[in-house]
């Protein structure tokens, strides 16, 4: 027997199929000194056995491009190790009771063809094709995924563990981790077979993943937002037909998933496997009087099959084969739920060198691309892909036990829902308030969640439908559309005002503060009184994030970026801040009024200000608003003349009450993203991503080759600029029906996919519907005429000039 390890240069904790998956990434790619600690078994979970390649769509690019990546690694990995898998494809086929859930279908196979993966519509005739024993009367249609299917996960587990050891990697197993700490750069993680010195963690330990993530606490950790489900599902008897029509055709019959009844029925052998996500869900260990146990390895909790009634009456009428068969076998156990039931992969939060990969709900379908970004995010700091879904520092310090619970039965039992545009989810609310909240409400806010942080999307009018049921539609047009033109119109020919509670809002200040910030970003910095835009490129001069940076003296700065942006922009300002240099969060110490349009200054003026109102555009000076001191910065998201008033917590309801007592109208959120998308203005993680570089989104203006200071990804850009970027930027005008352009919709020229869109809104301004996205370069012509997929449906898109659709020449906001 091996030597048990005292150094290593990455320790993973935990040998599920994610665990098992990033040692061998790393080994593979020549990072031989990783060991990874196993409590018990290598395995994919305690009951978790078979999932499908692309199980939940849910809208995130990331999880789509991970499980793309899974699906094929799988299919060789078996050859490429010498380990001999299980790894049937049988396809599937998801039912649609609706023509919403139609229109989704459309929405997933378009995404599904940019990324070269066919994904048919189908009627419910021709459903049958692939599971002739189903009963589609009450269908509209249906979905068929040719690429879906199942594996054995010991099979994958143990063959990720031989390619692995075979690349020089070492798994130690019956070695569970009781205690971390750290020594200089080093960290000590600690087990009853000793200490193991490393440079890196990485916290694989599945529905054991906060326990463990707690060692981490003293060294800047927080508790990891997750609560474990319990899930059930149950295996039958063999059932002659389908082993007759199994032999006759040599395959299973498709796998089954009715995702409006929420379960799906796959083939397991010759029986039949029904696992439903019911909404009268159940956590487990959330309780004191359900601790979690010390050890829960191949343990099950007791059959609860009352919850599963219902779903078992409905898909044995679904499949009457199902009601022909005995129960062989029903298995409750543990399966781990972020709030969002996204993973969580990549740096953990507030802890250097240490990397979090856990609360997967589909673990073996997402598995093999996640071993590829976590071995990408441990070696480069960086990932091939955005993977910002699934970032563990989307989470901020808003996910207490309460939240996480109520999150995680809500998206549990709603495990296939459809996930409509202006559709808010109501569980775990109201954690975060603005100062105001209460006025806004009684105004008519209509309610969205940023971060936590409660902010209002729409103002109702008495009369108006704001229930949950007129959310869900895929249609511009609901109850908020005349009110968002309204909000609109108030602020283009008068005054509105914004309440934004939440700015991410930092301080950095020091000697050489400047300097340290220059290195950063790819621009220059303010001068003292000004601001700009800062953009932060990674090192292939792709936008990593954006701020806004206030310059209050030489080395103080204020910078300012967007709420769900908070820790994850901490960390790229504070990774390697020098001791000298001070780092601050104010994030909750402050809030913002927007109030903006040609009657700004006017207001201003009435309400008794102090402060040069003719100070240029990007100004930034001290002030007194209506008696009370703040900060005016005139710059506005909405493109219209205006001002930003920074102030002190409680000073917010007086400012509020002396804007709108002054005329202004109040507008929400809606009507910001309509504005700002006439200005062809971007939003972080939409338009802005690690998946574009600075000069593919048009930031070339913010850029300085030229100055003195070097920052990350110079020379990728300069090379990108010699050689000509590939695509670029475009504005686009659609002739769009009843749904605007969504995030990731492919574009289409000649028939052939070019482009893809970052977001689309109607523009009640200019009185049509524009998307922006990203376009083959030779395409970008003004005028060029392309093709966006829209819910299946391809809309003629033009390209327009390289200007704002709205005051192009930006007259309205230097007024």
């Amino acid at each position: 027997m091996a030597e048990f390890p005292t150094t290593a240069r990455v320790v993973i904790i935990g040998g599920g199929v994610v665990g098992t998956s990033t040692l061998y990434h790393l080994a593979k790619a020549g990072w031989k000194d990783c060991v990874l600690l196993e409590k018990n078994e290598l395995t994919a979970g305690s009951t978790w056995h078979a999932a499908g390649n692309v199980p939940n769509f849910a809208g995130s690019w990331a999880v789509m491009n991970m499980q793309r990546y899974s699906a094929e690694m799988y299919r060789t990995l078996g050859e490429d190790v010498g380990y001999p898998m299980n790894y049937h494809v049988s396809g599937s086929v998801r039912l649609a009771h609706s023509k919403e859930r139609m229109l989704e279908f459309e929405r997933v196979a378009g995404m599904g063809r940019y990324q070269g993966l066919q994904m048919d519509i189908c009627t419910p005739e021709e459903l049958l094709q692939y599971n002739p024993f189903m009963e589609t009367h009450d269908l509209e249609g249906g979905m068929w995924d040719p690429l879906d299917g199942d594996i054995d996960p010991a099979q994958l587990t143990q063959a990720l563990a031989k390619g692995a050891r075979d690349a020089g990697g070492r798994i130690e197993r019956f070695c569970p981790v009781t205690g971390m700490e750290r020594d200089g750069d080093e960290w000590i993680v600690k087990t009853d077979k000793g200490d193991i010195r490393c440079e890196y963690v990485v916290n694989c330990a599945g529905y054991y993943a906060q326990r463990i993530g707690e060692m981490f606490r003293p060294f800047g950790g927080r508790t990891v937002p997750m609560v474990v489900m319990s899930h059930q599902y149950f295996l039958t008897e063999p059932v002659p037909e389908l082993e007759a029509w199994t032999k006759e055709n040599g395959r299973k019959i498709a796998l089954l998933r009715d995702v409006d009844v929420s379960y799906y029925l796959r083939q397991e052998k010759n029986g039949l496997n029904l696992g439903p996500y019911e909404r009268n869900c159940k956590a487990h260990w959330v309780t004191p009087d359900d601790p979690m146990p010390e050890d829960f390895s191949f343990q099950l909790y007791p059959d609860d099959l009352e919850r599963l009634e219902y779903y078992i009456e409905d898909a044995m009428a679904r499949l009457p084969l199902l009601a022909e068969a005995g129960v062989g076998r029903n298995i409750n156990g543990p399966i781990a739920y972020a709030p969002d039931g996204l993973p969580m992969i990549g740096p953990m939060p507030g802890v250097k060198n240490a990397f979090e990969g856990h609360s997967f709900t589909f673990g073996i379908a997402q598995g093999g691309g996640a071993g590829k970004v976590l071995s990408e995010w441990i070696m480069h700091g960086e990932t091939e892909l955005d993977m910002w879904a699934c970032d563990p520092r989307r989470y901020t310090d808003y996910t207490d036990h309460d939240y996480c619970l109520s999150k995680a039965l809500e998206t549990y039992g709603h495990e296939y829902a459809m996930h409509f545009p202006h559709h808010e989810w109501p569980a775990g609310r109201n954690k975060k308030l603005s100062p105001v909240d209460a006025k806004i409400r009684e105004l008519g806010g209509q309610m969205g969640a940023y971060n936590g942080w409660e902010r209002a999307n729409w103002f109702a009018k008495p009369g108006d439908d704001t229930s949950e049921d007129a959310t869900q539609t895929w249609d511009r047009n609901g109850p908020w559309a005349p009110r968002v033109k309204e909000e609109v119109e108030a602020v283009r020919d008068g005054v509105g005002v914004l309440d934004l509670p939440g700015f991410s809002r930092f301080n950095l200040s020091g000697e050489g503060a400047a300097e340290y910030l220059s290195g950063l970003i790819a621009g220059a910095l303010p001068q003292t009184g000004r601001m700009n835009l800062a953009y932060f490129p990674d090192s292939r001069g792709r936008v990593l994030t954006e701020m806004s940076v206030m310059r209050h003296g030489e080395d103080e700065f204020t910078l300012i970026t967007a709420a769900t942006a908070q820790w994850h922009d901490y960390d790229v300002l504070g990774r390697n801040l020098p001791e000298r240099l001070s780092l601050t969060d104010h994030t909750t110490e402050y809030s913002t009024l927007i109030v903006t349009g040609p009657d700004a200054r006017t207001l201003f003026e009435k309400i008794g200000t102090r402060a040069d109102l003719s100070a240029r555009w990007l100004s930034v000076q001290p002030a007194t608003v209506s008696g009370i001191g703040c900060a005016l910065a005139r710059v506005s998201f909405a493109g219209e003349l205006g001002w930003e008033i920074h102030a002190a917590n409680a000073d917010i309801p007086a400012l509020y009450d002396a804007v709108l007592g002054a005329g202004a109208v109040p507008f929400g959120m809606y009507a910001l993203n309509s504005m700002r998308i006439e200005k062809g203005y971007r939003a972080w993680k939409g338009d802005l991503s690690t998946d574009y570089s600075l000069l593919e989104a048009g930031m070339e203006r913010f850029i300085r080759f030229d100055k003195p200071q070097d920052f990350p990804g110079k020379q990728a850009l300069l090379n990108e600029k010699q050689q000509g970027s590939k695509k670029q930027f475009v504005t686009l005008v659609v002739d769009a029906g009843d749904q605007d352009a969504p995030y990731m919709a492919p574009l289409f020229h000649d028939g052939e996919v070019v482009g893809e869109t970052t977001s689309g809104d109607w523009g009640y301004r200019v009185g049509k519907s524009v998307a922006l996205g990203m376009l083959r370069k030779e395409l970008t012509v003004p005028g060029t005429e392309v093709e966006v997929e829209i819910f299946g449906q391809r809309r003629r898109a033009v390209v327009q000039d390289d200007q704002p659709l709205w005051d192009p020449a930006n007259e309205r906001i230097r007024a």
